[in-house]
């Protein structure tokens, strides 16, 4: 099966006035000295503590600006890399990658999953044979003969929205406005597809596309974020329902896998629990085991 794409002030509350006479006496000279101390010395401290505030605000936003600038650097190295790449290793190590995945005793015992829809022109790596291996024969309630149910991702909009969606058969893909392939968000009968985000039980695994990786389980996506909020969205479901946690594997070329240290990351920054590369897996977590 061939799957390929081209890329075109708060308001104070309300005061309440209590009137009673009273005879005003004028205070001692010590008393006062101390009061306006005091008063010095509160404003002083709120204005040490709005200082320091705001001075870690924009400590906060210079770090992401710079971790920005570095993710944008490297992505773009990594994008030359890719583009550089020879056919024929490429082709092989998609091959070797993809049988290893086939053969990995987390792969074969998944009974659900999430996987993306390789894109050529993006440069990922080819998950045709995944898709294949699982799409084969389709049975009834989106399940394939060899047992595991497909979602696959949706994009909505510009917003990092994106979807996971069942799919039974690559019959149910359709090139999106920038000729990417994605799941109809209905199927021939016109009911919609089930979405992860809203179904019995959880998946098992999730196959991830992306430029770059570390041996750590650092991960760089392309930039949108669509990924991360998504992960990021579904791990909080798999808490709040107790599901078990799946497992997150980033598929890479040998070229894509950095030194450690060379991949920013900030708190939106999902990890990975395991790699895979043609050489084999790369277990992170110990659930990749």
């Amino acid at each position: 099966m061939a799957l390929s794409c081209t890329i075109a002030t708060a308001a104070a509350p309300n005061a309440v006035s209590l009137s009673r006479s009273f005879i005003l006496r004028p205070l001692p000279p010590f008393v006062v000295a101390s009061r306006s101390v005091a008063i010095m010395n509160n404003r002083r401290e709120h204005t040490t503590t709005a200082t320091t505030s705001s001075a870690a605000i924009i400590t906060t936003a210079t770090d992401l600006d710079a971790i920005s600038k570095q993710k944008r650097a490297l992505r773009s190295r990594v994008r030359k890399e890719l583009k550089n790449m020879d056919p024929t290793l490429r082709s092989q190590e998609d091959n070797a990658i993809q049988n290893v995945i086939l053969n990995a005793p987390w792969f074969r015992s998944c009974k659900q999953l999430c996987a993306y829809i390789s894109c050529s022109a993006l440069r990922e790596v080819d998950t045709s044979n995944i898709l294949s291996s699982i799409l084969q024969n389709p049975a009834k309630d989106g399940y394939s003969t060899v047992g595991k149910k497909l979602y696959v991702p949706r994009v909505e909009d510009r917003n990092r929205n994106m979807r996971m969606l069942n799919i039974s058969s690559t019959d149910d893909l359709v090139a999106n406005s920038m000729n990417i392939l994605e799941p109809a968000p209905v199927d021939a009968e016109g009911n919609e597809r089930e979405d992860v985000m809203l179904a019995d039980d959880s998946v098992d695994l999730v196959l991830l596309p992306g430029l770059a990786f570390d041996k750590s389980g650092r991960r760089l996506g392309r930039g949108a974020g669509y990924y991360d909020i998504f992960l990021m969205k579904y791990l909080e479901l798999a808490k709040e329902q107790k599901w078990k946690k799946p497992l997150l594997v980033a598929l890479s070329y040998s070229r894509q896998i950095m030194d450690e240290g060379v991949i920013p990351v900030t708190p939106t920054d999902v990890p990975v629990d395991a790699l895979v590369t043609p050489s084999g897996v790369i277990s992170i977590s110990p659930n990749a085991l």
